[in-house]
């Protein structure tokens, strides 16, 4: 039987994909693929152009990615990327509460863990989700809607602009979890925040607002999503006045003490809507629709390939270290995670551990017992 692999499809065209439709779903935890016609600037849709939107469809585990959901951040990026009636892709997550905290701790500690060769597995996976991202044909857009934390963080770094929820929140998780922000923050981090900050961000497990990072520039923009009647309300928690206080520059922190738990009430039951978030999304999109397309792509990549030599430096020897450490600090850190609501801590005994190591005790189960929390009474 001749090999008719080469037939065109019914359009005419080759088809460049390597995913089928199948690989996309609405049914949670999955990724869902969706294109969507350029919104010109009074709202109308324009004919035959489009945007590809991939969205992480896991809300109820803040959009924290499983083995199968990297795989359809992969074909999403692939097939936006191989579509030439898309102008640029739009990386995002369904809810309000996160755009993405990372790998699944759950999958994680319950079958990754004591698995180094596994998670190497995975880590490969990991790095083609990155390396996809950054090597999409098209313009990437991460539209944050909620926490954008640990892979979560690194996966948002790898699109070339970020338009965020005032909501949303930023950081790394790695040191107080059990492993370290080698999925892309040690390199993305230091090319796009000053040495010092970047370095405090990738060890100190701080959250920071999506103020102080629009001051310091790691997002390009951030926009309130509280709607309170038909008037738009700031986050609340968060101090926008720009003051110095003590020395400090103090716009984009966190406020503290009773202002803060005031503030955090109103957050809790405060009513969302992503309508400014869209609006700054689709006048990206439509300044992308207006260029040559191939000067667009070649200017992207001018400014990606610095991140791309990072990135590439390290993410194969990251890939075996990371995989190595699922034996011992991934184990103790992912496990106290994932038992949180068993001991009341998502943490170890960090001094403890400190103390065992110190007196020369090997990582066995009697140490890892010793430092893991206990159940609740």
């Amino acid at each position: 039987m001749s090999d008719l692999s080469w037939m065109p499809r019914e359009d005419g065209l080759k088809d460049h994909h390597l995913w089928s439709e199948n690989t996309f779903g609405t049914e949670a935890p999955g990724v869902i693929y969706e294109k969507k016609p350029i919104l010109d600037p009074q709202g109308n849709p324009v004919d035959g152009v489009y945007s590809a939107w991939v969205t992480l469809n896991n809300p109820k585990q803040y959009n924290s990615y499983t083995t199968e959901m990297v795989k359809g951040v992969i074909a999403g990026f692939h097939r936006a990327s191989a579509d030439t009636s898309v102008v640029a892709c739009v990386f995002t997550a369904m809810g309000d509460k996160a755009f993405c905290t990372g790998g699944n701790t759950k999958e994680y500690s319950e079958y990754y863990s004591k698995r180094p060769n596994e998670y190497g597995l995975y880590m490969d996976l990991f790095n083609a989700m990155v390396d996809t991202i950054l090597f999409c044909k098209k313009p990437t857009i991460c539209r944050v809607n909620g926490m954008r934390v640990a892979g979560g963080q690194e996966i948002g770094m790898a699109c070339d602009i970020a338009i965020s929820s005032d909501l949303a929140i930023y950081g790394q998780a790695g040191p107080k979890h059990g492993s370290a922000p080698d999925g892309g923050s040690s390199d993305f981090l230091p090319w796009m925040l000053p040495m010092e900050l970047a370095m405090w961000n990738c060890v100190s497990c701080e959250m920071w607002s999506a103020y102080k990072m629009y001051r310091l520039g790691l997002i390009s923009k951030c926009v309130p999503v509280i709607k309170d009647g038909d008037k738009w309300v700031r986050n609340p928690t968060v101090i926008t006045d720009s003051y110095v206080a003590d020395g400090d520059l103090v716009y984009g922190e966190y406020k503290t003490g009773d202002a803060a738990k005031e503030a955090r009430a109103y957050v809790k039951t405060a009513t969302t809507d992503f309508e400014l978030l869209d609006k700054e999304v689709n006048k990206i999109l439509w300044t992308y629709a207006n260029l040559f397309p191939g000067c667009l792509i070649k200017s992207v990549e001018g400014v990606r390939l610095k991140k791309k030599y990072f990135w590439d430096q390290a993410k194969v020897i990251n890939r075996h270290w990371l995989a190595a450490n699922m034996s011992g600090e991934a184990f103790l850190g992912f496990g106290a995670f994932n038992t949180k609501k068993i001991t009341g801590t998502d943490t170890i005994d960090f001094l403890e551990y400190r103390r065992r190591l110190a007196a020369g005790e090997t990582l066995d189960d009697v140490l890892m017992a010793a430092v893991l929390g206990k159940p609740k009474e």
